[in-house]
């Protein structure tokens, strides 16, 4: 079964537009064309724009995107490359995550703190809470830098 452009564009989110780019860019070479000239998109298109998404998402530029689909294009040869480069993209991906998990950590103690605040009617009294300590230190037990240069002024 193949989807026209609009079908494509109401179930991915992305426009008519950016798929039609992503086409031109070398992104999207396997969609084909029926018998009146449309675009017919396949599951397999489906997926391509699902890890062209990943991808983007990942950080990733449509360069280095269009790049790994030619790799692909090319066959087994080019194996050793999309490894690397998945390899490299998990790499960073893993420590932007580590980075928001630090965000989320403060977050997630401050919302404590001002919860247990509000509930007590004052800052210092939650701050000197054993609970909220115990929170604060278990959230922070390695600090970076910066953490240390701030760590009262809460």
């Amino acid at each position: 079964m193949g989807y026209s452009i609009g079908e494509v564009a109401a179930r991915t989110g992305l426009t008519a537009h950016t798929l039609r780019y992503y086409e031109k860019e070398g992104l999207l070479p396997f969609v084909s064309k029926n018998r009146s000239g449309m675009r017919e998109y396949s599951r397999q298109d489906l997926a391509w724009l699902s890890m062209i998404e990943c991808l983007k998402a990942s950080g990733l530029q449509l360069k280095e995107i269009a790049q790994y689909i030619g790799w692909f294009k090319e066959g087994d040869s080019t194996l050793k490359q999309r490894l690397q480069l998945f390899q490299k993209r998990r790499a960073v991906v893993e420590q932007e995550v580590m980075k928001l998990h630090k965000i989320l950590d403060k977050l997630t103690y401050k919302e404590a703190l001002y919860r247990e605040a509000v509930a007590l009617g004052s800052l210092d009294a939650a701050m000197q809470k054993p609970e909220m300590q115990a929170l604060k230190e278990m959230l922070f037990q390695k600090p970076d830098d910066f953490d240390q240069l701030v760590e009262d002024e809460d």
